[in-house]
């Protein structure tokens, strides 16, 4: 098992689970964060500082495996983040928007630490 983030990431991109991981497995996009599966060690501790509920173990909220091939994939391209940082400033307007993935998504790099 490892943990994943799911679609409610998606231009709300809050940071506070970054600051609690233990082992920094953490990836910035310019508009999601990823969990790289490989590094993760299964503690749980960002699960519940995610204030949309969008980090989830992969054995719960991923049957077919979108969400952790996702999350494999650009947290092999994209910088590692350690730091907390502001969250968008649209944040809370979009954190309880559904299907945000196919609507927002970008595959570009954030800025990493």
């Amino acid at each position: 098992m490892t943990y994943i983030v799911t679609d409610a990431c998606v231009r709300c991109k809050y940071t506070d689970c970054v600051e609690v991981c233990p082992v920094d497995c953490f990836y910035e996009g310019e508009n999601f964060l990823v969990i790289h599966p490989d590094e993760c060690i299964d503690c749980g501790v960002c699960e519940p500082e995610c204030p949309v509920e969008a980090i989830k173990p992969d054995s719960e909220d991923d049957p077919d495996g979108r969400w952790l091939a996702l999350n494999t994939k650009f947290a092999d391209i994209w910088p590692n983040i350690t730091l907390k940082k502001e969250a968008p400033p649209d944040a809370d307007d979009m954190a309880n928007e559904t299907g945000k993935f196919e609507k927002y998504f970008s595959e570009k790099p954030g800025e990493g630490d």
